[in-house]
This record gives C-alpha cells, sequence and structure tokens, in this order.
C-alpha cells in the first residue's frame, strides 16, 4: 500500500486508461474525492464508472459533458444519476442487490475500485465503512486481474464492524476528512402513521425478525412498535438506517432468536452525524456483502422474517413495480426488494409486506387497474406479497385472480375503488367477477376500521 497527498497523482490517464472498468463503492461511502477527480480529469476517456447509488459532492460526475467521456452502468438510481438515466447519457444496469457481487467476479470484472475506508485495525485491516454491497467482490475482481484499489481514508468514517480489507489489499490510500452524506428523515403524517400502526397490530410479534429502510412508513412503523410493547427483535436486512437503529436504542431489538447476536446489514445510512458515529466498533451492528444479507437462503432461515418494502405502483392482479415510473423511466432501481420479498415468504412464519400509500402527493392513484406496458416489476402477480395502505392489508394468499382484483381495489382511495370495482364488474376476462363481487366481505381485505374496531358511522 502507497500512501499518496495528492488524488491527481493516481486518478489520471496513465493509471486509467481507456478501456478500464471502475467499481464506485456508493451510499455514504461514496468516495467523493476520487469521483470528483474523475470528473474533473478531461482526459480520462471510454471507460466505464459501476455504482450503486453514488452520494454526496459528485453532481458534475453526472453532467452530460462527463458522460460523454465515462459510460456509467447504474445499478441503483439517484438523485444525480436520474437526469443522466433519462435522458439516455447513462445505462441502467438490471441487478438484484443479491446478484451484485456473483456478477462483478464472473462476469463484469472491474480492473479499478474506488473505495472509501476507515481505520486500520491493530491488525491493520481496513473497514468498509457504511457500504459493503459488492465492494469487496470488486476489490476481488480487481486483485485478480492485477488492477487498481484505489481508497480514500475518511477521518469521519466509522469503523463498522463485520468486513474488511487489509492494507496488502489496498494499492494506494489517500487521506481526506469530510462529512458523510445526510440522508433526511421526514416525519410521517397521517397515512404513513396508519399503514405503520396496521403493519405492527396484525404482522409484527415478540421475536419477529424486521427488514425495512427510509422514509415516512419507516419512521412511522418503529413509532407504532415502540408503542405496542413488542420485544426481543431481531434486525436482519439490506440497509440499516436510523428507523431500526431507534428499536435498537430502545432495547427492543435484542436478536435473542438469531444464530448471531448482533444486527446484520450490507449498507447503513444516517441522518445525522451522531448515527454515523454510533456506528464507529459498535457490536451491536455488523456489516456484510449483499450476497449474503440479500440471498434468499439466508432470509429464509431468520425466524419469523417481516420484510416491509415499500413500491411505485400496483395494479389488480398484484404486479408490482418500484423502479420506475414508465417503462423506460427509471426512478431508483431493483435493489434488494425481490430478494427479501421471497426470501421472507420462506421464512417460518414470514411476512413479505409492500408498504405504501393509496396515492402520490399529487392524488394520483397508485392503484391502478394494469401496470403499464412494458414496466419492470419487482413482484409478479403469483407472489404471495401483503400489500398495505392507509385503507387496510390485502392478503392474496389461496385467492383467485378475480379476488385479487376485488381485495387490491379496497386499497385505493374510495372515488378509485368505485372506479376499479366497476372495471372489475363489468369485465369478461375474469372467473364470473360478480359472484365475487357479491361477498360481503372482500377476501383477503382487512379495512383499517375493522382491524382496530372502529365504527365508520353515517
Amino acid at each position: 500500500m502507497k500512501k499518496i497527498n495528492n488524488v491527481a497523482d493516481v486518478v489520471n490517464a496513465s493509471f486509467i486508461n481507456p478501456g478500464s472498468i471502475i467499481y464506485i463503492q456508493g451510499n455514504a461511502a461514496t468516495p467523493q474525492t476520487l469521483c470528483k477527480q474523475l470528473a474533473a480529469d478531461t482526459d480520462i476517456r471510454k471507460v466505464e464508472a459501476l455504482s450503486v447509488l453514488l452520494l454526496g459532492d459528485i453532481e458534475d460526475l453526472f453532467s452530460r459533458e462527463s458522460c460523454e467521456r465515462i459510460k456509467h452502468r447504474i445499478i441503483y438510481n439517484g438523485p444525480y444519476s436520474r437526469t443522466a438515466i433519462n435522458n439516455g447519457w447513462a445505462a441502467y444496469q438490471l441487478m438484484h442487490l443479491s446478484d451484485i457481487p456473483r456478477q462483478l467476479r464472473s462476469y463484469i470484472k472491474p480492473q479499478i475500485a474506488f473505495i472509501q475506508v476507515s481505520g486500520p485495525d491493530n491488525g491493520g485491516n481496513y473497514s468498509l465503512g457504511t457500504t459493503v454491497e459488492g465492494t469487496r467482490a470488486a476489490v476481488d475482481a480487481a486483485k485478480a486481474q492485477h488492477g487498481l484499489v484505489i481508497a480514500e481514508k475518511n477521518e469521519q468514517m466509522p469503523f463498522v464492524l463485520g468486513t474488511t480489507l487489509h492494507e496488502s489489499e489496498i494499492d494506494y490510500l489517500i487521506d481526506v476528512d469530510y462529512p458523510l452524506p445526510l440522508s433526511p428523515v421526514h416525519e410521517p403524517d397521517e397515512r404513513a402513521g396508519r399503514i405503520g400502526e396496521i403493519i405492527a397490530e396484525l404482522f409484527i410479534h415478540d421475536g419477529s425478525t424486521l427488514q425495512y429502510g427510509i422514509g415516512e412508513v419507516p419512521e412511522a412503523l418503529t413509532q407504532a412498535l415502540i408503542r405496542k410493547g413488542v420485544k426481543d427483535l431481531g434486525i436482519y436486512t439490506e440497509l440499516l438506517a436510523d428507523s431500526l437503529r431507534v428499536l435498537i436504542d430502545e432495547g427492543i431489538v435484542t436478536n435473542k432468536y438469531l444464530k448471531n447476536n448482533f444486527s446484520l446489514a450490507s449498507i447503513f445510512l444516517s441522518g445525522s452525524k451522531d448515527g454515523y458515529d454510533w456506528l464507529d466498533f459498535n457490536s451491536s451492528v455488523q456489516s456484510r456483502p449483499s450476497d449474503q444479507t440479500n440471498k434468499i437462503v439466508n432470509i429464509s432461515a431468520q425466524p419469523r422474517m417481516t420484510a416491509i418494502n415499500s413500491a411505485i405502483g400496483v395494479d389488480l392482479h398484484g404486479n408490482i413495480w418500484a423502479d420506475s415510473l414508465f417503462a423506460r423511466q427509471i426512478y431508483s432501481g431493483i435493489g434488494g426488494q425481490a430478494d427479501y420479498l421471497r426470501g421472507s415468504y420462506l421464512s417460518e412464519n414470514g411476512v413479505p409486506i409492500i408498504a405504501m400509500k393509496s396515492t402520490t402527493d399529487n392524488h394520483v392513484s397508485k392503484i391502478v387497474d394494469k401496470c403499464p406496458e412494458g414496466i419492470t416489476t419487482t413482484a409478479i402477480a403469483a407472489d404471495p406479497v401483503i400489500i398495505v395502505t392507509e385503507h387496510g392489508a390485502f392478503n392474496p394468499r389461496g385467492l383467485t385472480i378475480a379476488e385479487h382484483a376485488i381485495g387490491i381495489a379496497h386499497l385505493a382511495v374510495p372515488e378509485v375503488r368505485d372506479e376499479l370495482l366497476k372495471e372489475v364488474y363489468e369485465s369478461k376476462e375474469f372467473h364470473k367477477p360478480r359472484a365475487a363481487l357479491s361477498e360481503v366481505k372482500p377476501k383477503g381485505f382487512l379495512s383499517y376500521e375493522t382491524i382496530f374496531g372502529i365504527s365508520r358511522g353515517r
């Protein structure tokens, strides 16, 4: 390992040749100094950069000018890459989070890894900090090809236990000191609060293992779980953010029924510096690569695995999409949603859940008759996923497609619900839809009022 003082000494056209494939560590561990130099050096050309949600001060990396020199392959889209992706300046790389390490080692084989680390410990090991996902595999692939591993050692990066690199695996190291990107915490509104209450009431019990991430619903769910008084929860997740950290601090998470006595994740994000400092040498949490945290077999082995994810939309068949607004308008990415939905269903007493508000902030329904033509689905109609909105919960297990349609329609706001039910009523394709509609209560659906014994009145 060689220490350098000037990033331009290694991020230049002499070190990064045309045809090079660079893997860039993402999320809060985005190596911003390396990324900014990659964007600034216009002599670096005809290279590819593969990444998962780059954050921080790296906006120039996705300018039209940079994209003419650098072919970006985006596994998970973010605020800076979204414009480039949806204008055709960058490529969307379809990939489950669980599959990233395998594809890096066996197919994509990057020759260069840009990473951010903390450490070393007394054994000369550096932590990959807040983001592992495919980083360990990218390092392995680069070393196997006698390529380059270039690391920033950030004074503000916590030493997260679990996944490390020995100093001998790093070719060049530069010392940096800048704050990690923060993930805003949004106070849940009434609709998110109702969703959190439903999930806590129906699906999470003492000893459940949890996976959920960032947003209003996770914040609301955490508050609902504290009010409910559940205990001895476990955490096995791809992303551990503040909403789950609160449960650890409250003593609600003990990991009593997990094989390990610590919470496990591949990515860590926080809304504050205190949250990142909390991770430093904290033995209650550990990191692992995403082919471990997101491996379906591993997920299914967790007791009462309860996976809660969100979506952009769902149709009456039960098709769910979470990465796209339209067929080729990419908002985020496949991520690990399918991994956790399928793994949790296979867990003993496990529950796969999609939780979302029934409309966008602009009052556009997320519950629709048919999914947009050509769109990528993260769960298909045959996946037995429970869907929760502020109006109630729908469990599709054991139901026909017509019964799916009726139950899912009840998740929508009343005026959309009535339109969708009219569509079902008049349909010639469903098997006897009018008979299914004659049921006093829709099969598989429980309304918010029914769950909590609230009289609607007249």
